[in-house]
C-alpha cells in the first residue's frame, strides 16, 4: 500500500521506459491488507509495471534491486506506517557479491511467481474490485 509519492515514482519510472517489476505476495498475514494492496494492481499495470504474485509460500521480504548494482534489504514495507511512523531500517548495498546474491534470489522468486495480467484483473468479480477500492481509502491507517 504505497503512499502517493511512492506510487507516483513507480509510475513515472515505468512511463519513462525503466523496467519496473514488483512482486506481491499471494497471501499475507492480513486478508484486509491483501484486499487493499490488490486495489493498486490496475494502476500499476496501466503504468506498464510488471507485477508478479508470489504463491510459493509466504513472502515477507522487503527487497529492491536497481540497475544490477544497487540492492536494499530491510524491514520497511511500502506503506504509510513503515515509511512515516515506524523507525524501520534497510541496508543498501552498492556493487559486489551481496547485490549479485540479492538479484539472484529475486530472480528465482520471480521464476516461481505468476505474472499478473489484465486477464487476471478481468477475472475478479466487479463487487470485489469495488470493495478493494473502497478499502483503499483506509490504506493510511493499515
Amino acid at each position: 500500500m504505497p503512499p502517493p509519492v511512492v506510487l507516483d515514482a513507480i509510475r513515472i519510472a515505468a512511463h519513462s521506459g525503466v523496467r519496473v517489476a514488483v512482486m506481491i505476495p499471494a497471501c499475507s498475514d492480513s486478508p484486509l491488507t491483501d484486499l487493499v494492496s490488490e486495489s493498486y494492481v490496475d494502476d500499476l499495470l496501466d503504468a506498464g509495471v510488471e507485477l508478479y504474485r508470489y504463491d510459493n509460500g509466504f513472502l515477507h521480504a522487503k527487497v529492491l534491486v536497481a540497475d544490477d548494482d544497487t540492492a536494499s534489504v530491510g524491514t520497511a514495507n511500502m506503506d504509510y506506517r513503515s515509511l512515516y511512523l515506524h523507525f524501520e531500517n534497510c541496508c543498501v548495498f552498492y556493487g559486489g557479491r551481496m547485490v549479485q546474491d540479492v538479484h539472484a534470489d529475486l530472480t528465482r522468486c520471480m521464476q516461481v511467481s505468476h505474472e499478473v495480467t489484465w486477464e487476471d484483473v478481468k477475472n475478479v468479480p466487479l463487487p470485489k474490485r469495488a470493495f478493494r477500492v473502497i478499502l483503499r481509502l483506509f490504506a493510511p491507517l493499515l
